[in-house]
């Protein structure tokens, strides 16, 4: 297949472009002029150069390919607008470029659980659900899909959500928990039960590419038809998450330090005033409190079983394993 993929240069994008070209396939990858190309360039990967704000060369790069899979994004900005720009038009932008073909290819959506907002301990999230996001990220997520929904009868169109991704080359997850755990604390968020799901970005890549080739396409008469909510097949308490990390340090059970949600805004709002002083992003701010404040975030692959085949194979502390040797190494720890 010849594949084009957006977002080929962050966390998730790099390690699915290196799974394309080991499986043989074609790979195009969307870049800026500005973009950093060098391992993507290693790899083997070919380049188109566009851009999701203007939508400038995306008619040429959706040309003559078989799928293309959209992840590129907008996790954390400084004002609202920034989320909706990068992620619902840019997205609507990708989209409406591959419905001016006359044979448009496959687009499987790289989404988000925020766009379906969280679930309850008793009961995971599935596709069928009212989309209810919390958070100003997740509205934008579901505003690419509400964009990719509205050409889905001129394209065939894949939405793939997943919960929090992890894995070698993550740069949010691992690296804010570990500071607490080498200090065996875990701050938690609210004082009630707290449940996630989690997948790793190898499971994750494996349910993407599933999708592309597989499994029901998005219909305007069925909300849960060609919608995959895909995880690592478990569900854990915050708890479990902090005490699987503490396991691969080597060091003993975490104390969990529960701090009021109204504490846990006001940490966000220092967070980005002290970020903008520094002329920085943050990654903990008021939108991302509000997610964390939410008893759970959990979600069913049964449809993805189903339908994709997916199976994930990594489980938390391997996972978690593979991460910190690779977080170890890079950083030259």
């Amino acid at each position: 297949m010849h594949f084009l993929l957006t977002g080929g240069t962050g966390f998730i994008g790099q390690r699915l472009a290196r799974r394309i070209i080991e499986r043989g396939d074609t790979l195009t990858v969307l870049v800026r002029k500005s973009s950093k190309r060098g391992p993507l360039e290693a790899l083997g990967a070919r380049f188109a150069v566009g851009d999701l704000t203007t939508g400038e060369g995306l008619a040429e790069a959706v040309r003559d390919v078989d799928c293309v899979l959209h992840l590129a994004g907008v996790t954390k900005a400084r004002e609202p607008a920034g989320y909706f720009e990068g992620n619902a038009n840019g997205t609507r932008r990708v989209v409406e470029a591959m419905a001016a073909l006359p044979r448009p290819p496959r687009l499987v959506y790289c989404s988000s659980l925020a766009a379906a907002g969280p679930s309850t301990p008793e009961r995971p999230r599935r596709e069928e659900d009212p989309p209810a996001p919390v958070s100003l990220y997740g509205r934008s997520k579901l505003g690419g899909e509400e964009a990719v929904r509205e050409f889905a009868d001129r394209v065939p169109c894949v939405i793939v959500r997943p919960p929090i991704v992890y894995g070698p080359g993550d740069t949010e997850f691992l690296p804010s928990m570990l500071p607490m755990a080498k200090l065996g604390l875990a701050i938690k968020s609210g004082f009630g039960l707290k449940r996630y799901s989690v997948i790793h970005v190898d499971d994750l890549c494996t349910a993407l590419l599933a999708a592309a080739e597989r499994g029901d396409t998005l219909s305007k008469d069925d909300v849960a038809r060609g919608v995959f909510t895909v995880s690592d097949g478990r569900e854990y308490t915050w708890e479990e998450v902090c005490e699987a990390l503490a396991g691969v340090l080597g060091r003993g059970r975490p104390i969990v330090v529960p701090v009021p949600n109204t504490i846990g805004y006001l940490i966000g709002l220092g967070s980005e005033v002290m970020a903008r002083l520094r002329g920085t992003i943050p990654i903990l701010n008021r939108d991302k409190v509000r997610e964390m404040t939410c008893p759970a975030w959990t979600c069913t692959t049964e449809r993805a079983s189903r339908e994709l085949g997916f199976a994930p194979t990594i489980p938390l502390a391997q996972g978690l394993a593979g991460t910190l040797a690779a977080y170890q190494l890079s950083s030259g720890r």
